[in-house]
């Protein structure tokens, strides 16, 4: 069962939330934070990602630059641009975007329910990535950047949090730049605390990361660490536990993670059309851009011309989880063995396009000679990111893109 509990968040003056928060570091380049921050001094990107503390080219993984982002931290809260809850309390953090509304609980998670496997993975991390974020959070001695998870939506923990929604006056309620609503309360009363940690240690029994692999396995490196160095700790010690936003799956919405490749591995169209139809229907598709309605179905983008394509049955293996993804099932019929995108992760033939930039964008890819071939994607479910972490297997690359981003700098859980 889960075991949630609540702290003392740092986080921004009711008026300067909206200026203070920011998209999370890890979804941009070091260029497009410059660019995002340019005109706003108190933006969290500079201790998110304190390189822009320094001039472009500076090396963002020294010392220093982790440093910096204390200092700018430090400076914040002395200036009252930053406040803390004077006691131990949850928030609820309600995300609203074209219109659908996810609402979830801000908490401490446990590190021992990420080691036991409560709290389930389903993505690969790589180490270099983990070791940037674990010099952060030490330099910090704070997580700044939530994980985002998610549970088997529960009845009675959202009756409580919506009646305490609804009952209560936010802190913030702002609607950020890309149009993303974000209303926040905090949850200071005793009794409704202990139901909502109870409800969490009864009837939940695992959370899943649905983003934040890498901020997740940082955090609890830190964590293991601190254990290390303190060898009288007990668990009321706060780097026993991390920042996390959790969501009930009910309410939350995976994308299209699209696919665009650089060339036809020398193939004429023919030949390329060919080898597709050993494995996929094709259908050739003059109904403007192909968006998959259904598994098993991808569109496919060559020439100014869409196709869609519908994988085999015989070819789809129902009874792996992982096998069965259409990513997956894209991947072993189509890039490998047609176009030769060996290793998604490190090939640099191939690249990836969120699906809240349209198809638009994967037609505005080809149609520039950048890329040659463009597939869009049905969306994995929630159901299949369950089952796959369930089954303690891992998901390609690429699989889920989540919308909206958490924004990071609502909340800083402080380590001591």
């Amino acid at each position: 069962m889960a075991i949630i509990r609540p702290f003392k968040g740092v986080r921004p003056r009711p008026d300067l939330a909206n200026t203070i928060a920011a998209l999370p570091y890890d979804v941009m380049s070091s260029m497009e934070a410059r660019e995002m921050v340019k005109d706003n001094p108190l933006s969290f990107l500079y201790i998110d990602r304190p390189e822009l503390n320094f001039p472009p080219g500076h090396d963002m993984y020294t010392s220093e630059v982790y440093r910096m982002a204390r200092t700018v931290y430090n400076k914040m809260k002395s200036g009252g641009q930053f406040i803390q809850d004077e006691k131990s309390v949850y928030y609820i953090y309600r995300q609203t975007m074209n219109g659908r509304a996810q609402t979830g609980l801000v908490a401490a998670t446990s590190i021992d329910d990420y080691m036991n496997n409560v709290i389930k993975k389903h993505e690969l991390t790589r180490k270099e990535k983990e070791e940037d974020r674990i010099r952060h959070v030490n330099t910090m001695d704070a997580n700044t950047g939530p994980i985002f998870l998610t549970y088997r939506n529960q009845p009675q923990v959202t009756k409580l949090i919506e009646d305490w929604a609804a009952k209560h006056t936010p802190v913030y309620d702002f609607v950020s730049e890309d149009k993303v609503g974000h209303t926040v309360w905090v949850v200071d009363d005793a009794e409704v605390i202990s139901k909502l940690t109870a409800a969490f240690l009864v009837i939940v029994d695992s959370l899943y990361i649905a983003d934040g692999h890498h901020r997740n396995a940082s955090a609890v490196a830190v964590g293991l660490e601190r254990r290390l160095q303190n060898p009288d700790y007990t668990m009321d010690d706060e780097f026993n536990y991390y920042l996390s936003v959790i969501f009930p799956d009910s309410e939350l919405a995976i994308m299209d993670y699209n696919r665009v490749v650089k060339d036809l591995n020398g193939l004429t169209l023919d030949e390329y059309l060919a080898k597709i139809k050993e494995k996929f229907q094709v259908e050739d598709w003059s109904k403007g851009a192909y968006k998959p309605e259904a598994r098993h179905t991808f569109g496919m983008y060559h020439d100014k011309k869409w196709y869609k394509l519908t994988a085999k049955p015989e070819f789809i293996d129902e009874n792996d989880p992982v096998e069965s993804l259409d990513v997956s099932i894209l991947q072993s019929l189509l890039l490998t063995p047609i176009l030769d995108i060996q290793d998604p992760r490190t090939d640099l033939r191939i690249d990836f396009v969120g699906g809240l930039r349209g198809l638009s964008e994967l037609e505005r890819r080809v149609d520039s000679g950048n890329m040659a071939v463009a597939f869009s994607m049905f969306p994995t479910s929630m159901d299949e990111l369950m089952a796959i972490s369930d089954a303690d297997k891992l998901m390609p690359p690429k699989s889920t893109w989540f919308e909206p981003k958490l924004r990071s700098g609502l909340f800083v859980h402080e380590l001591r």
